[in-house]
C-alpha cells in the first residue's frame, strides 16, 4: 500500500525539458514525491507546499492516497454535495481542494497523482500522455474525454482538475484502482440534472476500476507505472531523499490548519434573498443574491466549472448591480471583455434572456 511506502523525492539534475510555449528546450531537475499519509488535509497542505515551493527549474510528480474522504472542489456548497452528517456519522472526512471541478470519494483504493511543474512549462497535453501510457504499462487502452475525464471501456477511471498560481501551476486527479463505488452515492449528492445531461442512471455505472480491467492490478504496480511514465516523458533515473523537514516547517502548520479548518471546508451558507441556477456544458452554477434597498448587496457564486480562478471576480462584479436581470448581465458581460472569459458571456447571456423564477 502506498502509506507503507517511505516518502521520497527523486531529484534528478540537468534533464531536458521541451518547453511547449517558447519551443526550446531547457535544463530541469524532475522529482517523485510518495506521500506516506492518508490524512487528507494534509496531503492537500503537502499539495500547496510544493506549489509555492517550486523551483523554476523543477517537475515534479506527487503520488498520494485519502482514506476515507469526499473533497469537494474551491467553489462547491460542501452542503449541497455532500452528505454531511452522514460521512461524519462515519468517520469520514470532508476537505476542500484548490482547483476547480465537481466533487469526488476516496478511499485506499484510489491513487492521486498531482503534477507540478513552472507555469511556463504547464503541457496539458504531455501530462496525460504520461497517465495513458502508465495504464497502458498495465494493460489498459484510455482516452481522455471531455472537459477533465479519462475513460476505460468507455467508463470513467479518471477525474482531473487544473489550478495555476503564482508561479507555478498543478494538474491533479484521481485513478480508481480498486474503490468501494458501492458508497458514492451514499456520500455523493449528484445533481440529478448533471446525471440526466449524461444519459446513465446512477454514478456507479460511468464509472470503472481498473482492476474490474486487469484482476491482477495492484496500487503498488500503477504508482510504479506513473513514476515510470512521468520519468520517461521528463527524464531521469532518481534517487529518494526524505523530505520530513517540509512537514517541520510554519508553513506547513499554517496550510494543515487551513485544510483542516471549517471555514475552509465548509464555510457559511447564507440565506440569499434570490437564488438561481443552471448547467451549461462547462459546469452548473448556483447563484446566490443578497438585495438591499433593490441592489445587490452579496453575491455568490457556487460551481463545478474547472475555471476555478473566474469564480469569485463574476460574484465580486455583481455587487453594487441593481437588482435587473439586463443590469447584472451587462456587469458580467463587462467582466468577459476584460478577462477574455467566453463562460461568463454565456452566463451573462442567460441571465439576460432566462425566464427566472
Amino acid at each position: 500500500m502506498l502509506n507503507a511506502t517511505p516518502l521520497c523525492f527523486v531529484n534528478i539534475v540537468a534533464n531536458v525539458l521541451i518547453c511547449p510555449q517558447e519551443g526550446v528546450q531547457r535544463n530541469v531537475r524532475t522529482g517523485v514525491l510518495l506521500a506516506q499519509s492518508n490524512d487528507p488535509w494534509e496531503n492537500l497542505a503537502l499539495e500547496e507546499l510544493l506549489l509555492e515551493r517550486l523551483a523554476p527549474d523543477r517537475a515534479v510528480l506527487y503520488l498520494w492516497q485519502n482514506q476515507h474522504t469526499v473533497v469537494v472542489g474551491r467553489h462547491q456548497n460542501a452542503w449541497r454535495e455532500c452528505h454531511l452528517e452522514r460521512l461524519a456519522a462515519d468517520e469520514g472526512k470532508l476537505a476542500r481542494r484548490l482547483s476547480g471541478g465537481g466533487a469526488v470519494y476516496h478511499d485506499l483504493g484510489n491513487l492521486n497523482f498531482t503534477f507540478l511543474v513552472p507555469r511556463k512549462d504547464y503541457d496539458l497535453q504531455r501530462q496525460l500522455r504520461v497517465i495513458l501510457n502508465a495504464v497502458k504499462a498495465v494493460g489498459i487502452e484510455a482516452e481522455f474525454s471531455g472537459r477533465n475525464d479519462i475513460l476505460a471501456q468507455g467508463r470513467k477511471f479518471s477525474g482531473n482538475a487544473f489550478y495555476h498560481g503564482r508561479h507555478a501551476s498543478f494538474h491533479h486527479g484521481t485513478i480508481l484502482i480498486d474503490v468501494d463505488l458501492t458508497v458514492l452515492a451514499k456520500y455523493l449528492n449528484v445533481p440529478t440534472q448533471k446525471m440526466s445531461s449524461k444519459g446513465v442512471a446512477s454514478v456507479q455505472s460511468r464509472v470503472v476500476n481498473l482492476r474490474e480491467l486487469v484482476p491482477a492490478l495492484s496500487l503498488m504496480a500503477m504508482r510504479e507505472a506513473m513514476v515510470g511514465s512521468f520519468l520517461a516523458a521528463y527524464g531521469g533515473q532518481g534517487e529518494c531523499l526524505d523530505i520530513k523537514q517540509l512537514k517541520d516547517t510554519d508553513e506547513f502548520g499554517t496550510l494543515y490548519a487551513k485544510y483542516s479548518s471549517w471555514d475552509w471546508r465548509i464555510g457559511k451558507s447564507p440565506k440569499f434573498d434570490v437564488t438561481y441556477e443552471a448547467r451549461f456544458p462547462w459546469g452548473g452554477v448556483e447563484l446566490g443574491l443578497l438585495v438591499s434597498g433593490g441592489t445587490v448587496s452579496e453575491a455568490k457564486i457556487y460551481s463545478d466549472a474547472m475555471e476555478a480562478h473566474l469564480i469569485e471576480p463574476m460574484a465580486e462584479s455583481l455587487v453594487g448591480s441593481p437588482f435587473e436581470r439586463a443590469h447584472l448581465a451587462k456587469r458580467l458581460l463587462a467582466l468577459s471583455a476584460t478577462l477574455a472569459a467566453p463562460l461568463i458571456a454565456e452566463l451573462a447571456e442567460w441571465l439576460r434572456n432566462e425566464v427566472l423564477e
